[in-house]
């Protein structure tokens, strides 16, 4: 008897529960459109759990879209958008560099002559620089020589070796050793600086050409 009285409340429960439901279903304002595991496009008062991820769009009572949700990005996907938007980046970067070279350019130049005669006066000073510390490695060197020959005579002669000799060797060798890595980095500043200028030459060239190219464009034709 128990249970016969029970089991209708249950029904009348379950029948309110389903009305509620169906009233909820049809006031609601926004369909969802997406596409099933075969690729139907299907429109519904909500979308199954498993086509979330599949991406979807929200629609208004008069069947406009009002939103749109995209499709999940798996980790690889997601990897490639980034490194496609970096890229990008880099590249509107070097765009925005390379105009405001290119604008330098026009401002301080004139002529390709300009920046011949500038090239000239940089590399001037640095083949100066280079120069010096030649000279005073050669200097480094004479006194090296000159330490090891009093040594070497010492010995020849059975005296002692005088330990302010030794340790001058020891010391200008040093100086010799810094003095080689400066001469080094000066002469690779200086092919580095030609380089540069050359580049400045070529896109200057360029430069003209494009202005020329503007020019006759804009002329009015016969």
């Amino acid at each position: 008897m128990a249970y016969r009285a029970v089991k209708p409340l249950t029904v009348a429960v379950s029948a309110v529960v389903m009305a509620l439901a169906m009233i909820t279903a049809v006031e609601a304002a926004n369909l969802y459109r997406y596409r099933d595991d075969l690729g139907v496009v299907v429109v519904d008062w909500q979308i199954p759990p498993e086509y979330v991820a599949g991406g979807y769009e929200v629609l208004n009572e008069a069947g406009l879209v009002v939103e749109v949700v995209p499709k999940a990005l798996s980790a690889e996907e997601a990897g490639v958008a980034e490194s496609a938007a970096a890229a990008r980046a880099r590249a509107q970067r070097e765009a925005e560099r390379q105009q405001q070279h290119d604008e330098s350019l026009l401002r301080r130049y004139s002529s390709t002559e300009d920046i011949e005669a500038a090239r000239e006066r940089s590399l001037s000073d640095l083949k100066i620089r280079v120069s010096m510390l030649k000279s005073n490695q050669r200097s480094l060197r004479q006194r090296v020589e000159n330490a090891q020959a009093r040594v070497a005579e010492a010995e020849r002669s059975g005296l002692a070796i005088r330990p302010g000799d030794v340790a001058t060797i020891d010391s200008l060798k040093q100086e010799m050793a810094v003095t080689d890595r400066a001469i080094a980095e000066r002469q690779a500043q200086i092919e580095a600086v030609s380089r540069a200028y050359q580049a400045d030459i070529d896109r200057f060239g360029e430069l003209q050409g494009l202005v020329e190219l503007r020019r006759t464009l804009e002329r009015p034709q016969p």
